[in-house]
């Protein structure tokens, strides 16, 4: 039987394989293109980098215990991956959540430091509201504990971008959230996002 800090250091291997893989993939294809004479703007490549704050609540399996969870994080669309079927948007996000008795915060936290790829999408008929995919996969530190406890972690997101306008937009998603020795549970969020 395998150790589970074996089974998981070779799924972060292979996450990180198939990731580096699905980004260099395209880059190398983009460098036999010809060059044009004229410069493009960010708006005509498709590359933006986005700001973004998320507000949630935890629903914790077993039990469906309600807890706070606090997101910020920066991602970068690069115009060269946008026909990459993994994603399009780089992402680095900071998470708490509580991790104690409570709702809003205790003694006990769950940190994340998450590196993710997100593919952004239109839905048909609408400029207003678009739809994303997002994979993350990071450490998740637990504090209050007599020495911090380092786990890996894995999030996967569905959600929904309103868009107000070029720069202002309104997420909401639901992830599936892993960590390796707790049980797993889901996160609804809603949050702003800043584009420029």
């Amino acid at each position: 039987m395998v150790p589970v800090i074996a089974f998981s250091t070779s799924v972060a291997r292979i996450i990180f394989a198939l990731s580096l893989i699905s980004i260099l993939v395209p880059v190398c294809k983009a460098q036999d293109q010809p060059q044009t004479s004229t410069p493009a703007s960010d708006q005509d490549t498709g590359t933006s980098t986005d700001l973004f704050i998320m507000l949630g609540s935890d629903f914790v399996r077993p039990g469906l215990l309600p807890k706070a969870n606090y997101d910020i994080g920066i991602g970068h669309t690069f115009a060269f991956l946008k026909k990459n079927p993994i994603g399009d948007e780089l992402t680095f996000a900071y998470t708490y959540e509580d991790a104690g008795p409570g709702f809003w915060h205790s003694d006990f936290g769950s940190h994340t430091e998450s590196f993710g790829v997100m593919k952004n999408f239109g839905l048909p008929k609408t400029k207003r509201v678009s739809a994303f995919t997002w994979i993350q996969v990071g450490i998740t530190s637990f504090t209050g504990y007599a020495y911090v406890q380092n786990h890996f972690y894995n999030g996967d997101s569905l959600g929904a971008v309103v868009h107000i306008n070029d720069h202002h937009s309104i997420w909401i998603q639901e992830t599936f959230n892993k960590i390796v020795t707790t049980p797993w549970y889901t996160t609804t969020s809603i949050g702003y996002t800043r584009s420029w």
